[in-house]
C-alpha cells in the first residue's frame, strides 16, 4: 500500500491502525525490493547482553537455541522519542469535499499513524502534537501498546474533522504554538512536523519557532504538505472559481489563468524561501505531496534515524 487511493480500498476496516499496519508492511516490502534493499530497518524485540549487568532479563531459550545472550527488551525501554506535531487550521482541509481525494490533513493523519507504527516496530517512544490557533492535543512520547493505541484513538478523532463535511473555521497561528510546543519537549527528541506553513500573518516568526526548537537540541523534519497540482502548480481548467479561505470564509471570484503566471512567481518564492531558512536551521525539509506515495514521506525518516542512531 504505497498512498491514500489504496487506503480508501479498505477504510472500510475504519480502524487507523489496521491501516497504519498495511501502509507499514507495503512499504518495508517495497524497501527491500528497491535500490535500497538492505537498508537497515532494526525490528529487534531482544539486545544483546553487557558484561556486567544483572542476568535477570537473560532470555535463556534463546541462548539455548543460538548459545549467545541476549536480553528481553521492555516497554520502557526506548532507542528514540520522537514527537510528531500535525497542523490542524482549517486551511489543511484543502482541497475541501473533492470526491475520490484525500485533502493535506487527511494525508498527514495517514502519515503520522504509520510513522507510530514504524516507531513501534524499532523501539521508539512516540507522542503526538496537534495545533490550530490553540495546542489540541499535546502526549509525552512513550513506547507502550496502551499508549500507541492512546494516539491512534486521538488521531482517528483528527481523521473524523479532516474527512467532515462542514468547515469548522480554525485559524493557524503556528508561529507562537510551536515555540510553546518547543518548550513542552523537556527531552532530547526527534520533531516530525507536518504542516502547510500557510499562516496569513508572522510568517518570518514561523522560522524563529522552528529555529526555537534546534536550539533545544531537538532534531527536525519539517514535511511540507502541498497538493502540488493545485497549490503549487495551479492547474485549473480555464473557467471562473470560487475561492473561499477556508480559515476566515472569505470568498473571492475570478478566472485562474488571468492570475497563474503571478500566482507561480509568488508561490516559487514562497517555496525557495522555506527551502533556504530550513537549510540555515540545519533542519531537513521534506515536500509531502499529497499526491504522492507514503514512501516519499517513511523513507526520509527512516534515512534521518539511521544517521542519527
Amino acid at each position: 500500500m504505497n498512498n491514500l487511493n489504496d487506503i480508501f480500498n479498505i477504510e472500510q476496516f475504519n480502524n487507523l491502525e489496521f491501516i497504519a499496519k498495511q501502509v507499514v508492511e507495503g512499504f518495508i516490502t517495497g524497501l527491500h525490493k528497491s535500490p535500497f534493499h538492505g537498508f537497515s530497518v532494526e525490528f529487534a524485540e531482544h539486545r544483546i547482553y553487557n558484561t556486567g549487568e544483572s542476568t535477570r532479563h537473560i532470555d535463556w531459550k534463546l541462548y539455548a537455541r543460538s548459545e549467545k545472550l541476549f536480553v528481553k527488551r521492555y516497554e520502557e525501554e526506548t532507542n528514540l522519542r520522537c514527537q510528531i506535531v500535525v497542523d490542524t487550521s482549517s486551511s489543511m482541509l484543502f482541497p475541501f469535499n473533492e470526491v475520490g481525494k484525500p485533502n493535506k490533513l487527511v494525508f498527514s493523519i495517514y502519515c503520522a499513524a504509520a510513522l507510530i507504527n514504524l516507531l513501534r516496530k524499532q523501539r521508539d517512544a512516540a507522542g503526538i502534537t496537534t495545533f490550530s490557533d490553540k495546542i489540541e492535543l499535546h502526549t509525552d512520547a512513550k513506547l507502550s501498546a496502551t499508549h500507541s493505541k492512546m494516539l491512534y484513538a486521538e488521531l482517528e478523532k483528527t481523521l473524523n474533522f479532516g474527512n467532515s463535511k462542514s468547515v469548522v473555521n480554525k485559524k493557524t497561528t503556528a508561529s507562537q504554538l510551536l515555540h510553546q510546543i518547543a518548550e513542552n519537549i523537556h527531552k532530547r527528541s526527534m520533531v516530525i512536523i507536518f504542516s502547510d506553513l500557510l499562516e496569513t500573518e508572522n510568517q518570518d516568526d514561523i522560522f524563529s519557532a522552528l529555529q526555537h526548537l534546534r536550539y533545544n537540541k531537538h532534531e527536525v523534519i519539517l514535511f511540507h504538505v502541498i497538493d502540488s497540482v493545485h497549490e503549487r502548480d495551479f492547474q485549473f481548467q480555464n473557467r471562473p472559481y470560487k475561492f473561499i479561505d477556508l480559515e476566515s470564509n472569505e470568498e473571492v471570484r475570478f478566472n485562474p489563468n488571468d492570475v497563474k503566471d503571478i500566482y507561480t512567481t509568488k508561490m516559487a518564492e514562497f517555496l525557495n524561501k522555506i527551502k533556504i531558512r530550513t537549510g540555515q536551521f540545519g533542519i531537513d525539509l521534506i515536500t509531502a505531496d499529497i499526491n504522492s506515495s507514503f514512501r516519499n514521506v517513511l523513507l526520509p525518516y527512516l534515512i534521518k534515524r539511521s544517521k542519527l542512531y
